[in-house]
């Protein structure tokens, strides 16, 4: 899908609400910076769940790195790393051992079936804008062209968002 020399800022959230959470994001953290080694990662936040309600807290993190791996190679690990953590196909926004999702890829703008980038509401997701604008403020929403800061100002999400732990707390266990 893109030129293998171009080099992309990417940028991911992950999430987790059953099991060992804190491990589960630290495994997919690790597997994705195996891949994209300049990966940085957020500190980790408790927050609520979003749509299906009746279900445990989340814990998330961003990450931001830069890499010149074509999507498709991203999304396979991607996949790869929601088996390695037993990852079981559930409805829309219920539990999840793990979800990793790619937000951004550089200026790229991709709607299908299978992937949509950036992803379609991160700028309604205090839960995603919040631990990315602790990594990334400056980083340019590629269709609304405003930083991560000013889609964080302006997003209606007030759901609870905690401080879990920092990233380095998450990086060392």
């Amino acid at each position: 899908m893109t030129d293998n020399q171009t080099i992309h800022e990417i940028a991911f959230s992950i999430g987790a609400n059953l099991g060992n959470r804190l491990s589960a994001l630290r495994y997919a953290y690790m597997r994705l910076q195996d891949a994209i080694p300049d990966l940085a990662c957020s500190p980790v936040y408790e927050t609520e769940p979003v749509g299906y309600l009746e279900q445990p807290s989340f814990l998330n993190c961003a990450c931001k790195g830069t890499t010149s791996l074509p999507i498709d190679e991203i999304l396979s690990l991607i996949h790869i790393i929601h088996a390695e953590l037993h990852r079981k196909s559930r409805p829309q926004w219920h539990e999840r051992e793990i979800d990793v999702d790619i937000l951004i890829y550089g200026s790229t703008i991709i709607e299908s079936e299978q992937l949509n980038i950036p992803h379609p509401r991160m700028h309604q997701r205090a839960f995603v804008l919040q631990p990315l604008s602790d990594l990334a403020p400056s980083l340019i929403h590629p269709t609304y062209n405003l930083s991560i800061l000013e889609l964080l100002n302006r997003c209606d999400d007030k759901s609870g968002i905690i401080l879990h732990c920092s990233a380095e707390e998450l990086i060392q266990g």
